[in-house]
């Protein structure tokens, strides 16, 4: 028997082997019933509305606490601005191009610091605004200077929305009332609980 056939027989039965090990384990577990403390996970069949336009149905939020419309058709609708223990303002909505045409997001709403707009298209220049404490809040950064809100904004088709959010310090307690903006958008009255 030559090195060479011995070798190749050796692999042979190596690769045999390990096929082998494979199917053992993936077949493993398989007639296992599934826990009855762990909920199953279902999926509905698409309705013909889904169907017919290829997108599962967005949820629309129960409550519009303002919107603030901008340029060529885009509108950013608010749904919730909630306060954390961490002393944090967290603001939630959709940004959505109601024209019938597609619409590219500004590089403005980036602001004009060169720490934010270093990384790419975001909402990082909203502004909330309280008039009363004379106090504007910026749209916090992580420590690489990074704004905590929604990144990588580049175009919306016509009548698309996209979810957004944007992460600021909290204004006092006392404080129910800011002005929201945003560069290119109209200033909006939001409403703090």
């Amino acid at each position: 028997m030559s090195v060479r056939y011995a070798w190749n027989r050796r692999g042979a039965v190596a690769v045999v082997a390990v096929a082998s090990v494979a199917l053992f384990v993936a077949g493993c577990g398989a007639e296992e019933k599934p826990k009855a403390d762990k909920p199953t996970v279902t999926t509905a069949a698409p309705s013909k509305e889904e169907a017919s336009t290829g997108s599962a149905p967005v949820e629309e939020p129960l409550e519009t606490l303002a919107i603030a419309k901008g340029q060529k058709g885009l509108e950013l609708s608010i749904h919730s601005a909630d306060r954390d223990q961490g002393g944090f303002l967290t603001v939630k909505g959709r940004l959505k191009n109601t024209s019938g045409s597609a619409g590219i997001i500004p590089a403005q709403m980036s602001g004009d610091e060169t720490e934010i707009v270093k990384h790419g298209n975001s909402l990082g220049g909203a502004t909330l605004v309280d008039s009363v404490a004379k106090k504007r809040y910026y749209v916090l950064r992580d420590t690489d200077g990074r704004p905590l809100t929604t990144s990588a904004l580049d175009s919306l088709g016509p009548g698309k929305s996209t979810a957004v959010f944007m992460q600021f310090p909290a204004p006092p307690a006392s404080t129910t009332e800011v002005s929201f903006q945003l560069p290119t958008f109209e200033p909006a009255t939001l409403k703090l609980s």
